[in-house]
């Protein structure tokens, strides 16, 4: 198999403006960029992108992984990105036979940026069981301390998401993009492409809605503890019991929302109520 031709077209993640604050005073803000992208599997137009431009190549691989129209690394013959005529142009030897009817049918999710969802994925009941993976309460609050580092680009500009593949309480990866999809699929395109030490993952963390998107793509990505800092929708919850994901949502410092635990959380650091948080039996009314 010849050696896969793969551009490295990074761009910056944030680019500087002028701004009036409050006062009256201009000042240097940096601001989160804001690229289209439009990707092209073997000449055939899949999808435009809206991107930081961080790391395209990533993107591209992951965003075709997870929409089921990629096999296997291997199949991947070429990769380029051209930021001059704003296009992704991949090759493979590899087509789904039913492609034209696959890129038929689209569901416009809830993601940032309006992501899409290809051929019914979100009615697939075809993937591989994924493992039982257990938490345990002090792991995920340290988990979430160790992710406090990682957010450069929301530090500096705001207005992007961030996602990280970890295990257990250790960051492994970690890719921020102007929309949570655009993130997990960087994410799966560096599994494939061998830009992180993700063999080991078992926690997907993201910034953004646990939606059934979200739980899909990681379900995909063969993962089966996934943890926000924001809710959860009806959807995601339906589809992480369908495929055996457990959700902690709204995990932020000592709280949490566990959904479909499966009793594969263990609660061993369980913080002190607050006192407007005690029942009344507690307070011994």
């Amino acid at each position: 198999m010849p050696a896969l031709q793969l551009s490295r077209a990074h761009l910056p993640a944030t680019t500087t403006i002028d701004v009036m604050d409050a006062y009256g005073d201009t000042r240097h803000q940096a601001i989160a960029a804001e690229r289209a992208l439009t990707v092209y599997l073997n000449k055939r137009e899949i999808v435009t992108l809206m991107t930081l431009g961080d790391d395209p190549e990533a993107l591209v691989v992951g965003y075709l992984r997870n929409q089921g129209l990629l096999r296997r690394a291997e199949d991947l013959l070429v990769v380029q990105v051209d930021w001059e005529v704003e296009a992704a142009a991949v090759v493979t030897d590899y087509l789904p036979d039913d492609l034209d009817n696959r890129l038929s049918t689209r569901t416009v999710t809830t993601g940032c940026g309006q992501g899409t969802v290809f051929g019914k994925l979100l009615e697939q009941t075809s993937l591989s069981e994924l493992p039982e993976t257990p938490l345990a309460q002090s792991t995920l609050y340290q988990l979430l301390t160790n992710l406090n580092t990682y957010n450069e680009t929301y530090r500096s500009a705001g207005a992007v998401h961030g996602c990280a593949l970890c295990h257990q309480s250790r960051v492994l990866d970690f890719v921020e993009d102007v929309g949570r999809h655009n993130a997990v699929d960087t994410l799966a395109g560096h599994q494939w492409l061998n830009q992180a030490e993700s063999s080991s993952a078992d926690i997907f963390y993201t910034t953004g809605r646990l939606t059934s998107e979200m739980v899909l793509k990681v379900a995909q990505m063969g993962i089966s503890v996934l943890v926000s800092r924001s809710g959860v929708t009806q959807k995601g919850v339906e589809l992480a019991e369908r495929f055996g994901v457990m959700l902690i949502a709204r995990a932020k410092g000592k709280s949490f929302q566990a959904i479909n635990t499966a009793n594969r959380l263990t609660l061993d650091a369980i913080p002190a109520k607050p006192p407007s948080a005690r029942t009344s039996k507690e307070a011994g009314i």
